[in-house]
């Protein structure tokens, strides 16, 4: 497990690329037969990614997290953005398509995941905050999503949001997760953009050529930084800081959400002349 601490934002405007890059951005979470882990004491979100070929992978508690198991003060979010993945959850089995989410309560023991098709394995994404009560185990496709069509192809990010675990589809304590798919064209995401000081968020970008990048801008709105990010890298954002980015070409994003407020539209819009 990966530990990432908070940063203060009078800190961070003066790290340079490395260092942006070390606090920031995860850069390999997909690794054949291993789960990946990060621990960012913002909101105590875990960011984890997994790529079952040979067996199933089991999601163990690790030693920071001092309980039994995984799930024991946690619930948890999987998006698969491989080949068909299998979940299984205290023995249940949930089959998983590209784009499909799963949501796991607290108090699930036993977590194994697992590729329908070795030739063609599962990339199966997680994200998991802490939570003070059950909601029960639910799959959703993301064609069952709340879906968003914002944007114009004018301004470049024409997109379609699609809000999955949040306060009108999976119910949950605090994790918020959904995905964000670009129009033909279009190649900016969240800009105008905005600050949600009762949340951190995380951006986890994929379906990208090898020799694509998204300029992933963060940082207070006046003292904006930016990342170079590849196919299947996250971000962490803090909850002072932007979360924008424009890509070289087509790119699609996971946001996941954790924090006080379980709205998404509680966010506080930062106007084109504050950016610097």
């Amino acid at each position: 497990m990966d530990i990432r601490h908070s940063t203060n934002p009078a800190d961070a405007k003066h790290y340079d690329t490395a260092r942006l890059r070390q606090q920031y951005l995860i850069e390999s979470l997909f690794v054949a037969d291993q789960i990946k882990m990060v621990y960012a004491h913002d909101d105590r979100l875990i960011i984890g990614g997994a790529q079952p070929i040979k067996e199933a992978l089991t999601i163990e508690a690790a030693d920071v997290l001092k309980t039994e198991f995984f799930l024991e003060r946690r619930e948890i979010g999987f998006i698969n953005i491989g080949g068909n993945a299998i979940i299984d959850v205290d023995g249940e089995r949930y089959e998983l398509g590209k784009l499909d989410t799963l949501f796991v309560g607290k108090g699930a023991k036993e977590l194994k995941l697992s590729s329908g098709n070795a030739s063609e394995p599962a990339k199966i994404y997680f994200t998991s905050a802490l939570a003070h009560a059950t909601y029960p185990t639910r799959k959703v496709s993301v064609q069952e999503a709340n879906t968003l069509n914002l944007g114009s192809l004018e301004s470049s990010n024409e997109r379609t949001i699609h809000q999955i675990i949040h306060e009108n589809g999976i119910n949950s304590c605090q994790l918020m997760l959904g995905v964000t798919l670009f129009k033909p064209g279009s190649v900016w995401n969240t800009m105008p953009s905005h600050l949600h000081d009762r949340r951190m968020e995380a951006y986890l970008y994929f379906d990208m050529n090898a020799d694509a990048r998204v300029f992933h801008f963060m940082g207070e709105p006046n003292e904006t930084r930016h990342l170079v990010v590849a196919n299947e890298q996250a971000v962490i954002s803090p909850s002072w800081s932007i979360h924008s980015g424009a890509g070289t070409s087509s790119y699609a994003f996971i946001w996941a959400m954790a924090g006080e407020n379980y709205t998404f539209k509680d966010m506080d819009v930062v106007p084109m002349d504050a950016l610097k």
